[in-house]
């Protein structure tokens, strides 16, 4: 494969987080029975006319803006023609010729770089039905009929199946943060279509386009790339033709199989639905929609780092969920200990935040930096807030468990469990300078974790060192 290179481009439809359908007023519920959510205009029945939804503009708008997209004032609607038996119009409502943005782009981050993936359009449509195929029959639900979607359709910019990843992953991030999509791949919330072709290496023209649809999965679209990429290759190689198609992807096996063969624009017979007028978004509201986007997940990164002194990696892990970071800022304007903060979230409050909040688990960080509780304590109490709903100084306070800082009675302590234990301690003069964690873990154990580390660490070496 060394003598050839794979392009890729992806399709990624996104569901809009809306309460009612883009052109009607059912509501929108994956749990619900099959064929309960739906209308008379998503259902197809004669006579019905479609009224758009604000909301579904206003957030498919926040995502083209959050994209770097150029928003178009003027978008129109249209008709894509084709039978399927989960499209009961016979048609379905997208944007073909006017999109509502355009020329847009994110960053992604592979192999230690940064590589700018350009955006084609975003465009407003709505989603089909579902079919549930057995052995014996097909069924068709429609609770999905109408559904609000955006389609972000890319440049063939990606060359490697990891790039087509990483790309997907930080553009649900994006969509995530802004509100607009849940990005629940495995419900089919986010899912994408990817375009794949191979062609000589250096040559310029691309090769002949297949598309891999349906792909709800970060493991299944690297999977479907790398075959497909390979599939194509061989081709190449044998002096065989490459069919331009559309496929579908099997986890079970690995491999694409054929679906159908690639429409062209044309067979859709694209034209203006009549029953829309153009939509119009004008620059005023898109300025206000653009200044009320928050601050993205890499902006977060880098001011986690510069605020707070946070290294990467643990800044990366607290900003990948919204919900997570503005946990954490809340939990350090309480605990004014940003590092400890993170700490705390990361390794023992993860999942943690809806029950307890920010500003209890704050408080709590606060009365270790402080020397209230010790770490074992606030382990141990953690849960109980979880739990109760109380307070750490509740929790402390009804169960004795505040920290004993007193030096005279933890050196008592530290010395009764240095004399009762001669040989590590003789040990240690001698240079067994680990064993300090055997004697710290004693007297804390002794305590029943209520004294203070670092006095009782003081005077262990204090003990130890003059032998006395």
């Amino acid at each position: 494969m060394a003598d050839y290179e794979t392009v890729i481009g992806l399709e990624v439809h996104a569901q809009l987080l809306t309460n009612s359908k883009i052109f009607s007023s059912a509501p929108v519920g994956a749990e619900a029975e099959p064929n309960v959510n739906v209308s008379p205009v998503c259902l197809g029945m004669p006579g019905v006319l479609p009224v758009l939804n604000r909301r579904a503009v206003d957030l498919a708008v926040m995502a083209a803006a959050a994209t770097n997209c150029s928003i178009e004032r003027v978008s129109r609607f249209e008709r894509k023609n084709y039978f399927y038996p989960d499209l009961p119009k016979g048609y379905q409502i997208s944007q073909y010729q006017e999109p509502l943005a355009k020329n847009g782009w994110i960053d992604i981050e592979t192999d230690g770089e940064t590589k700018r993936i350009r955006i084609t359009r975003v465009h407003m449509e709505e989603d089909a039905g579902k079919l549930i195929h057995s052995d014996s029959v097909s069924l068709v639900d429609l609770n999905r009929a109408g559904v609000a979607l955006i389609e972000i359709v890319s440049e063939p910019d990606m060359s490697e199946p990891e790039q087509a990843s990483e790309y997907v992953k930080t553009l649900r991030q994006i969509l995530r943060y802004v509100g607009a999509c849940d990005g629940n791949m495995e419900k089919g919330n986010l899912r994408c279509d990817a375009n794949v072709s191979v062609r000589p290496a250096g040559c310029e023209k691309l090769g002949v386009k297949v598309e891999i649809k349906n792909l709800n999965s970060f493991k299944f679209l690297r999977k479907a790339l790398e075959y497909e990429a390979t599939r194509q290759t061989a081709a190449l190689e044998n002096g065989d033709k490459v069919v331009q198609e559309t496929r579908l992807f099997d986890p079970d096996s690995g491999k694409t199989f054929p679906m159908r063969s690639k429409e062209q624009a044309e067979d859709y017979r694209y034209f203006p639905d009549p029953d829309l007028p153009p939509l119009v978004v004008e620059p005023e509201t898109v300025e206000e929609i653009k200044r009320s986007l928050p601050e993205l997940h890499t902006e977060k990164i880098l001011r986690f780092e510069t605020e707070y002194g946070i290294k990467k990696t643990d800044a990366e892990r607290l900003a990948a969920e919204r919900k997570t970071a503005d946990y954490f800022e809340a939990a350090v304007k309480r605990s004014g200990a940003p590092k400890e903060t993170a700490n705390w979230i990361l390794t023992h409050a993860a999942g943690g935040e809806d029950e307890v909040p920010p500003e209890n688990l704050g408080e709590m960080v606060a009365m270790i930096k402080n020397g209230e509780i010790s770490g074992p304590v606030a382990r141990d109490i953690f849960p109980r807030m979880a739990e109760t709903g109380k307070t750490a100084p509740e929790i402390v306070e009804e169960l004795g468990l505040s920290q004993v800082s007193d030096t005279a009675e933890i050196e008592k302590i530290a010395r009764d469990f240095v004399e009762r234990h001669p040989e590590e301690a003789e040990r240690f003069r001698s240079g067994e300078e680990k064993l300090m964690g055997f004697f710290v873990g004693g007297v804390m154990k002794e305590t029943g974790g209520k004294a203070n580390p670092k006095v009782a660490s003081g005077q262990l070496k204090k003990i130890l060192g003059d032998g006395k």
